[in-house]
């Protein structure tokens, strides 16, 4: 590990980059330009301490886990989030399978999405960032262990998944689920994570293998989904996806009619954010 080369590159990192780059608000007037260090703890989700000691050459060597959120933090591109990777002594993520590095135009788009949820997932359902909106939405999925936030193993595999559609909807959320796992499976013959996503879930879930076995085909596309939110009620959303194919990555964003009723309520849902832990866990 190169404990000064990565606290250089930290910092510098750090000093190209403005609130509004990531999302943030302006805040008060800086003597110095860049994020402050507490605001990439607070993107990277880390103490203050801990990266303050890795930006003075002092800290322990970082997890892969935390150098890929500083690589979100900092809105590394593929090519600097290797050299992070190298500079702590691990090595980089391979390139060749869907990428748990988030492109940096679409972090770029959904850091200017305020007023409406919007996240980024692998093609396997994997989730890889959320604005503020779809955590309120759908629930923080990001503060889950990383191996706990794939979403079609929440949806098969966690009753409590489902309750965000209302009943009548959800034998149709999970026909789509499995028809695009199984493009996406078809697509990456040599890739070991959708295979391997298919054999946990066919080996789990009646539901899956059923659906499974009738070998529908059908990637995400533009559709209008139901949501039953605990404290705004029903919200029916229009979902665009907006597809980054060279990582394999999908920006989902979720948006209410102007003028309906659930337009109201996206917008008080705004108002009342996070602010209620009792929605719990996806």
């Amino acid at each position: 590990m190169n404990r000064a080369e990565l606290a250089d590159f930290l910092r510098r990192g750090r000093a190209r980059l403005t609130p509004s780059d990531v999302g943030l608000a302006p805040g008060a007037r800086r003597r110095t330009a860049g994020l402050r260090r507490e605001e990439v703890t607070q993107l990277a989700g880390m103490s203050v301490d801990y990266y303050t000691r890795l930006e003075q050459s002092r800290g322990p060597r970082p997890s892969r886990q935390m150098l890929a959120a500083l690589a979100r933090a900092l809105r590394l591109t593929a090519d600097e989030r290797d050299h992070l990777f190298h500079l702590a002594g691990e090595e980089p993520p391979r390139r060749e399978t869907a990428s748990a590095h988030v492109a940096p135009g679409l972090m770029l788009i959904l850091d200017r999405l305020h007023d409406t949820p919007a996240q980024v997932v692998t093609d396997c359902g994997e989730v890889l960032a959320q604005n503020t909106m779809a955590r309120a939405l759908t629930r923080d999925v990001m503060s889950r262990p990383p191996g706990e936030r794939n979403l079609l193993r929440l949806y098969f595999l966690d009753p409590e998944a489902c309750t965000l559609f209302p009943e009548e909807d959800r034998a149709e959320h999970a026909r789509a689920h499995v028809a695009n796992l199984r493009a996406v499976a078809a697509a990456r013959p040599d890739d070991p994570e959708p295979a391997a996503l298919v054999a946990e879930l066919r080996s789990s879930s009646e539901e899956f293998a059923r659906l499974w076995d009738e070998h529908e085909v059908s990637l995400r596309h533009r559709a209008t989904k139901r949501f039953l939110h605990p404290l705004v009620g029903r919200l029916d959303l229009d979902c665009e996806v907006l597809l980054s194919h060279e990582h394999h990555q999908l920006l989902v964003i979720h948006t209410a009619r102007p003028g309906t009723e659930s337009h109201e309520r996206l917008q008080l849902l705004r108002v009342v954010g996070l602010q209620d832990m009792s929605v719990g866990k996806p």
